[in-house]
Protein backbone atom coordinates (compact mmCIF):
# COMPACT_ATOMS: atom_id res chain seq x y z
CA UNK A 1 0.00 0.00 0.00
CA UNK A 2 1.41 3.38 -1.05
CA UNK A 3 1.07 6.21 1.48
CA UNK A 4 2.21 9.71 0.59
CA UNK A 5 3.88 11.50 3.49
CA UNK A 6 5.67 14.80 3.88
CA UNK A 7 9.45 14.56 4.40
CA UNK A 8 9.05 15.21 8.13
CA UNK A 9 6.26 12.66 8.47
CA UNK A 10 8.27 10.11 6.49
CA UNK A 11 11.28 10.57 8.77
CA UNK A 12 9.12 10.13 11.86
CA UNK A 13 7.46 7.06 10.36
CA UNK A 14 10.83 5.52 9.53
CA UNK A 15 12.05 6.17 13.08
CA UNK A 16 9.01 4.42 14.55
CA UNK A 17 9.23 1.39 12.25
CA UNK A 18 12.96 1.07 12.93
CA UNK A 19 12.38 1.67 16.63
CA UNK A 20 9.81 -1.10 16.77
CA UNK A 21 11.97 -3.65 14.97
CA UNK A 22 15.16 -2.81 16.87
CA UNK A 23 13.30 -2.42 20.17
CA UNK A 24 11.75 -5.84 19.78
CA UNK A 25 15.12 -7.36 18.95
CA UNK A 26 16.68 -5.71 22.01
CA UNK A 27 13.98 -7.08 24.31
CA UNK A 28 14.31 -10.49 22.71
CA UNK A 29 18.10 -10.60 23.12
CA UNK A 30 17.87 -9.24 26.67
CA UNK A 31 15.45 -11.95 27.76
CA UNK A 32 16.86 -14.89 25.84
CA UNK A 33 19.62 -15.93 28.31
CA UNK A 34 17.10 -16.13 31.18
CA UNK A 35 14.05 -17.41 29.28
CA UNK A 36 13.72 -20.67 31.16
CA UNK A 37 14.91 -19.44 34.59
CA UNK A 38 12.77 -18.71 37.63
CA UNK A 39 12.95 -15.28 39.21
CA UNK A 40 14.68 -16.87 42.21
CA UNK A 41 17.28 -18.39 39.91
CA UNK A 42 17.75 -15.10 38.08
CA UNK A 43 18.30 -13.28 41.38
CA UNK A 44 20.73 -15.89 42.61
CA UNK A 45 22.83 -15.50 39.48
CA UNK A 46 22.56 -11.75 38.85
CA UNK A 47 21.57 -10.18 42.18
CA UNK A 48 18.30 -8.92 43.63
CA UNK A 49 17.66 -6.62 40.65
CA UNK A 50 18.01 -9.51 38.21
CA UNK A 51 19.67 -8.74 34.90
CA UNK A 52 20.40 -5.03 34.55
CA UNK A 53 21.53 -5.12 30.94
CA UNK A 54 22.52 -7.59 28.23
CA UNK A 55 24.21 -10.70 29.62
CA UNK A 56 26.00 -13.62 27.94
CA UNK A 57 24.05 -16.72 27.04
CA UNK A 58 25.21 -20.23 27.96
CA UNK A 59 27.84 -20.08 25.20
CA UNK A 60 29.16 -16.69 26.29
CA UNK A 61 27.48 -14.75 23.48
CA UNK A 62 25.82 -11.38 24.10
CA UNK A 63 23.02 -9.87 22.03
CA UNK A 64 21.80 -12.94 20.17
CA UNK A 65 18.14 -12.86 19.11
CA UNK A 66 15.72 -15.78 18.98
CA UNK A 67 12.95 -17.04 16.73
CA UNK A 68 10.86 -14.08 17.94
CA UNK A 69 12.97 -11.60 16.01
CA UNK A 70 13.61 -13.99 13.14
CA UNK A 71 9.91 -14.50 12.51
CA UNK A 72 9.16 -10.80 12.91
CA UNK A 73 11.64 -10.01 10.15
CA UNK A 74 10.05 -12.60 7.88
CA UNK A 75 6.65 -11.05 8.64
CA UNK A 76 8.00 -7.79 7.24
CA UNK A 77 9.29 -9.61 4.18
CA UNK A 78 5.93 -11.28 3.64
CA UNK A 79 4.20 -7.91 3.72
CA UNK A 80 6.60 -6.45 1.16
CA UNK A 81 6.34 -9.50 -1.12
CA UNK A 82 2.56 -9.60 -1.31
CA UNK A 83 0.97 -8.42 1.90
CA UNK A 84 -1.66 -11.14 2.10
CA UNK A 85 -1.96 -14.42 4.02
CA UNK A 86 -0.35 -16.62 1.32
CA UNK A 87 2.63 -14.26 0.97
CA UNK A 88 3.15 -14.16 4.73
CA UNK A 89 2.92 -17.95 4.93
CA UNK A 90 5.54 -18.25 2.18
CA UNK A 91 7.78 -15.93 4.18
CA UNK A 92 7.34 -18.12 7.25
CA UNK A 93 8.28 -21.14 5.16
CA UNK A 94 11.50 -19.33 4.30
CA UNK A 95 12.00 -18.81 8.03
CA UNK A 96 11.45 -22.55 8.49
CA UNK A 97 14.35 -23.12 6.09
CA UNK A 98 16.57 -21.14 8.47
CA UNK A 99 15.71 -23.61 11.21
CA UNK A 100 16.44 -26.68 9.09
CA UNK A 101 19.33 -25.74 6.82
CA UNK A 102 22.90 -24.77 7.71
CA UNK A 103 22.81 -21.74 5.43
CA UNK A 104 21.27 -20.26 2.29
CA UNK A 105 20.91 -22.95 -0.35
CA UNK A 106 19.22 -21.07 -3.17
CA UNK A 107 18.15 -17.55 -4.05
CA UNK A 108 14.89 -16.78 -2.27
CA UNK A 109 15.15 -13.05 -1.96
CA UNK A 110 17.49 -10.87 0.01
CA UNK A 111 16.37 -11.73 3.54
CA UNK A 112 16.77 -15.46 2.99
CA UNK A 113 20.37 -14.85 1.94
CA UNK A 114 21.35 -13.44 5.35
CA UNK A 115 23.52 -16.17 6.81
CA UNK A 116 23.20 -15.07 10.44
CA UNK A 117 19.49 -15.96 10.38
CA UNK A 118 20.33 -19.64 9.94
CA UNK A 119 20.39 -20.41 13.64
CA UNK A 120 17.96 -22.44 15.71
CA UNK A 121 17.10 -20.51 18.87
CA UNK A 122 14.43 -22.53 20.70
CA UNK A 123 11.69 -22.07 18.07
CA UNK A 124 8.12 -22.68 19.21
CA UNK A 125 6.72 -26.13 18.56
CA UNK A 126 3.47 -24.82 17.09
CA UNK A 127 5.31 -22.47 14.74
CA UNK A 128 7.49 -25.31 13.51
CA UNK A 129 4.79 -27.97 13.23
CA UNK A 130 2.15 -25.61 11.88
CA UNK A 131 4.22 -24.78 8.84
CA UNK A 132 4.44 -28.44 7.87
CA UNK A 133 0.67 -28.65 7.37
CA UNK A 134 -1.28 -27.59 4.34
CA UNK A 135 -3.20 -24.37 4.86
CA UNK A 136 -6.34 -23.69 2.85
CA UNK A 137 -7.01 -20.42 4.64
CA UNK A 138 -8.08 -19.04 8.01
CA UNK A 139 -11.32 -19.85 9.78
CA UNK A 140 -13.91 -17.17 10.58
CA UNK A 141 -12.96 -15.22 13.69
CA UNK A 142 -14.13 -16.92 16.84
CA UNK A 143 -13.82 -20.42 15.40
CA UNK A 144 -10.83 -22.71 15.73
CA UNK A 145 -8.48 -22.51 12.79
CA UNK A 146 -7.44 -25.55 10.76
CA UNK A 147 -3.83 -25.72 11.98
CA UNK A 148 -3.01 -26.58 15.60
CA UNK A 149 -6.60 -25.74 16.61
CA UNK A 150 -5.93 -26.06 20.34
CA UNK A 151 -2.75 -23.96 20.35
CA UNK A 152 -2.69 -20.39 21.65
CA UNK A 153 1.04 -20.06 22.26
CA UNK A 154 2.74 -16.69 22.31
CA UNK A 155 4.32 -17.41 18.92
CA UNK A 156 1.38 -15.56 17.38
CA UNK A 157 1.96 -12.31 19.27
CA UNK A 158 5.74 -12.13 19.19
CA UNK A 159 5.90 -11.95 15.37
CA UNK A 160 2.91 -9.67 14.71
CA UNK A 161 4.10 -6.09 15.26
CA UNK A 162 4.77 -5.48 11.53
CA UNK A 163 1.10 -5.90 10.65
CA UNK A 164 0.60 -2.57 12.38
CA UNK A 165 3.21 -0.69 10.38
CA UNK A 166 1.63 -0.32 6.96
CA UNK A 167 -2.07 -0.93 7.59
CA UNK A 168 -4.59 1.73 6.60
CA UNK A 169 -6.22 1.59 10.02
CA UNK A 170 -6.18 -0.40 13.24
CA UNK A 171 -8.96 -2.71 12.12
CA UNK A 172 -7.02 -3.75 9.02
CA UNK A 173 -3.92 -4.38 11.16
CA UNK A 174 -5.97 -6.45 13.60
CA UNK A 175 -7.64 -8.58 10.98
CA UNK A 176 -4.58 -9.34 8.87
CA UNK A 177 -2.51 -10.23 11.95
CA UNK A 178 -5.26 -12.51 13.25
CA UNK A 179 -5.66 -14.26 9.92
CA UNK A 180 -1.90 -14.76 9.55
CA UNK A 181 -1.61 -16.05 13.12
CA UNK A 182 -3.85 -18.94 12.07
CA UNK A 183 -1.11 -20.13 9.74
CA UNK A 184 0.36 -21.88 12.79
CA UNK A 185 -2.04 -21.41 15.72
CA UNK A 186 -5.75 -22.16 15.48
CA UNK A 187 -7.05 -21.26 18.95
CA UNK A 188 -9.05 -18.00 18.86
CA UNK A 189 -7.22 -16.56 21.86
CA UNK A 190 -3.90 -17.07 20.09
CA UNK A 191 -4.88 -15.30 16.92
CA UNK A 192 -7.08 -12.59 18.46
CA UNK A 193 -4.26 -11.62 20.83
CA UNK A 194 -2.02 -11.21 17.80
CA UNK A 195 -4.64 -8.99 16.21
CA UNK A 196 -4.96 -6.84 19.30
CA UNK A 197 -1.20 -6.38 19.48
CA UNK A 198 -0.95 -5.36 15.81
CA UNK A 199 -3.74 -2.83 16.35
CA UNK A 200 -1.89 -1.33 19.32
CA UNK A 201 1.30 -1.01 17.31
CA UNK A 202 -0.58 0.68 14.48
CA UNK A 203 -2.20 3.17 16.84
CA UNK A 204 0.98 4.21 18.66
CA UNK A 205 2.88 4.40 15.38
CA UNK A 206 0.15 6.76 14.13
CA UNK A 207 0.67 9.01 17.15
CA UNK A 208 -1.88 7.77 19.68
CA UNK A 209 -0.85 7.87 23.35
CA UNK A 210 -0.10 4.43 24.73
CA UNK A 211 -3.15 4.24 26.98
CA UNK A 212 -5.46 5.25 24.15
CA UNK A 213 -3.86 2.68 21.86
CA UNK A 214 -4.39 -0.10 24.40
CA UNK A 215 -8.03 0.93 24.82
CA UNK A 216 -8.54 1.19 21.07
CA UNK A 217 -7.18 -2.30 20.55
CA UNK A 218 -9.33 -3.61 23.41
CA UNK A 219 -12.42 -2.08 21.81
CA UNK A 220 -11.65 -3.78 18.49
CA UNK A 221 -10.99 -7.05 20.28
CA UNK A 222 -14.31 -6.93 22.12
CA UNK A 223 -16.16 -6.89 18.80
CA UNK A 224 -15.00 -10.40 17.93
CA UNK A 225 -16.41 -13.68 19.24
CA UNK A 226 -14.20 -15.64 21.64
CA UNK A 227 -12.37 -12.49 22.74
CA UNK A 228 -12.94 -13.04 26.45
CA UNK A 229 -9.61 -14.57 27.49
CA UNK A 230 -7.58 -11.86 25.79
CA UNK A 231 -9.87 -9.06 26.96
CA UNK A 232 -9.66 -10.29 30.55
CA UNK A 233 -5.86 -10.43 30.37
CA UNK A 234 -5.62 -6.88 28.99
CA UNK A 235 -7.97 -5.50 31.63
CA UNK A 236 -5.84 -7.16 34.32
CA UNK A 237 -2.70 -5.54 32.88
CA UNK A 238 -4.28 -2.08 32.83
CA UNK A 239 -5.61 -2.40 36.39
CA UNK A 240 -2.26 -3.63 37.65
CA UNK A 241 -0.42 -0.74 35.99
CA UNK A 242 -2.75 1.73 37.71
CA UNK A 243 -1.61 0.38 41.08
CA UNK A 244 2.01 1.41 40.49
CA UNK A 245 4.95 -0.15 42.35
CA UNK A 246 6.02 -2.50 39.52
CA UNK A 247 7.91 -5.66 40.42
CA UNK A 248 8.61 -9.14 39.03
CA UNK A 249 6.01 -10.51 41.43
CA UNK A 250 3.37 -8.23 39.92
CA UNK A 251 4.46 -9.28 36.45
CA UNK A 252 4.07 -12.92 37.38
CA UNK A 253 0.54 -12.32 38.66
CA UNK A 254 -0.38 -11.90 34.97
CA UNK A 255 0.92 -15.38 34.09
CA UNK A 256 3.99 -16.96 32.60
CA UNK A 257 3.61 -15.61 29.06
CA UNK A 258 3.86 -19.02 27.40
CA UNK A 259 0.41 -18.37 25.94
CA UNK A 260 -0.56 -15.42 23.78
CA UNK A 261 -2.87 -13.45 26.05
CA UNK A 262 -0.40 -13.60 28.95
CA UNK A 263 2.55 -12.49 26.82
CA UNK A 264 0.52 -9.56 25.52
CA UNK A 265 -0.70 -8.61 29.00
CA UNK A 266 2.79 -8.66 30.53
CA UNK A 267 4.28 -6.60 27.71
CA UNK A 268 1.47 -4.05 27.91
CA UNK A 269 1.79 -3.83 31.69
CA UNK A 270 5.54 -3.19 31.51
CA UNK A 271 5.03 -0.52 28.84
CA UNK A 272 2.24 1.18 30.80
CA UNK A 273 4.24 1.45 34.02
CA UNK A 274 7.31 2.78 32.16
CA UNK A 275 5.78 4.66 29.21
CA UNK A 276 8.17 7.57 28.71
CA UNK A 277 10.80 7.93 25.97
CA UNK A 278 13.53 7.73 28.61
CA UNK A 279 12.01 4.68 30.30
CA UNK A 280 12.75 1.99 27.76
CA UNK A 281 15.56 0.39 29.75
CA UNK A 282 13.37 0.04 32.81
CA UNK A 283 10.42 -1.25 30.79
CA UNK A 284 12.48 -3.95 29.07
CA UNK A 285 14.21 -5.01 32.27
CA UNK A 286 10.84 -5.38 33.97
CA UNK A 287 9.57 -7.30 30.95
CA UNK A 288 12.32 -9.94 31.11
CA UNK A 289 13.02 -10.37 34.85
CA UNK A 290 10.34 -12.94 35.67
CA UNK A 291 9.80 -16.70 35.75
CA UNK A 292 8.35 -17.00 32.28
CA UNK A 293 8.89 -16.50 28.58
CA UNK A 294 11.30 -13.61 29.05
CA UNK A 295 12.44 -13.18 25.47
CA UNK A 296 8.91 -12.98 24.10
CA UNK A 297 7.66 -10.48 26.67
CA UNK A 298 10.81 -8.42 26.14
CA UNK A 299 10.32 -8.53 22.38
CA UNK A 300 6.65 -7.53 22.46
CA UNK A 301 7.29 -4.71 24.94
CA UNK A 302 10.20 -3.46 22.83
CA UNK A 303 8.12 -3.60 19.64
CA UNK A 304 5.42 -1.51 21.28
CA UNK A 305 7.59 1.15 22.93
CA UNK A 306 9.90 1.39 19.92
CA UNK A 307 6.88 2.12 17.73
CA UNK A 308 5.71 4.71 20.25
CA UNK A 309 8.97 6.62 20.68
CA UNK A 310 11.12 5.83 17.63
CA UNK A 311 14.61 4.47 17.31
CA UNK A 312 16.35 7.34 19.10
CA UNK A 313 14.78 6.22 22.37
CA UNK A 314 16.69 2.93 22.29
CA UNK A 315 19.77 2.47 24.51
CA UNK A 316 22.75 2.80 22.19
CA UNK A 317 25.03 0.77 24.43
CA UNK A 318 22.61 -2.17 24.24
CA UNK A 319 22.40 -1.84 20.47
CA UNK A 320 26.17 -2.15 20.10
CA UNK A 321 26.16 -5.94 20.48
CA UNK A 322 22.76 -6.66 18.93
CA UNK A 323 22.86 -9.48 16.41
CA UNK A 324 21.62 -8.59 12.94
CA UNK A 325 21.38 -4.87 13.60
CA UNK A 326 22.43 -3.93 10.06
CA UNK A 327 19.95 -6.34 8.47
CA UNK A 328 17.14 -5.06 10.70
CA UNK A 329 17.95 -1.46 9.80
CA UNK A 330 18.06 -2.24 6.08
CA UNK A 331 14.76 -4.13 6.26
CA UNK A 332 13.08 -1.24 8.07
CA UNK A 333 14.33 1.16 5.40
CA UNK A 334 13.06 -1.15 2.67
CA UNK A 335 9.64 -1.39 4.29
CA UNK A 336 9.35 2.39 4.48
CA UNK A 337 10.51 2.66 0.86
CA UNK A 338 7.86 0.12 -0.17
CA UNK A 339 5.04 1.90 1.66
CA UNK A 340 6.11 5.18 0.05
CA UNK A 341 6.04 3.64 -3.43
CA UNK A 342 9.64 4.63 -4.10
CA UNK A 343 11.06 1.27 -5.14
CA UNK A 344 13.71 1.18 -7.85
CA UNK A 345 12.55 0.65 -11.42
CA UNK A 346 15.76 -1.06 -12.62
CA UNK A 347 14.77 -4.57 -11.54
CA UNK A 348 16.89 -4.59 -8.40
CA UNK A 349 13.86 -4.37 -6.12
CA UNK A 350 12.19 -7.37 -7.76
CA UNK A 351 15.37 -9.37 -7.27
CA UNK A 352 15.55 -8.31 -3.63
CA UNK A 353 11.86 -8.96 -2.99
CA UNK A 354 10.46 -11.25 -5.71
CA UNK A 355 6.69 -11.53 -5.71
CA UNK A 356 5.35 -14.77 -4.27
Amino acid sequence: MIVRRSPDDLAAYRSRVLGSLLGGALGDALGAPIEFDSIDGIRRQYGLAGVTGPVPDSLGKVGLVTDDTQMTLFTVEGLIRGGDVPAVRNAYLRWLDTQRLPGPSHSSGWLGEQGWLYARRAPGNACMSGLTYGFAGPAPFGERGPVNPESKGCGTVMRSAPFGYGARDAREAFELAARCAQITHGHPTGYLAAGAFAAMVHLVLAGEPLGSAVQGAADLLAGHPAHEETSLALRAAVRLAEQGDPSPERVESLGGAWVAEEALAIAVYCALVHPGPGDLRRALLLAVNHSGDSDSTGAVCGNLLGALHGHRSLPTDWLADLEGRETITDLADDFVTWTAGETAADGSWEKRYPRD
